[in-house]
């Protein structure tokens, strides 16, 4: 029943009032393509919703900082050095008797 009550009526454009072009060619105000623009007034409603869904996830992309992931694949590992605290963490906490049983001195 919603998608019918939005065919009755228009879908406004989605327009800020900036309409300057960013590197990419997206408008700096709405996030809408050049083609998105100028073909506002052409699209059915279904198309406008999608623009507008569209130029949504291109604000969000902008808005939020890069996520930097670190390759450390590629970086040797740090051997501890003599002089540093030893490690309190035990690495194996599940220790047995069991576990020295090939072991011979």
């Amino acid at each position: 029943m919603k998608d019918l009550q939005l065919e009755f009526f228009d879908i406004p454009s989605p327009c800020r009032g900036v309409c300057k072009s960013d590197n990419r060619g997206y408008c700096q105000g709405c996030f809408r393509t050049r083609e998105e623009r100028f073909g506002w007034l052409n699209l059915s409603n279904a198309d406008k919703q999608r623009v507008i869904k569209l130029c949504l996830q291109r604000e969000k992309r902008r808005n939020h900082p890069k996520k930097i992931e670190s390759d450390t694949s590629d970086l040797p590992p740090v051997q501890a050095s003599l002089l540093d605290s030893p490690a309190t963490e035990i690495l194996d906490k599940d220790l047995s008797a069991n576990d020295f049983d090939d072991f011979e001195l």
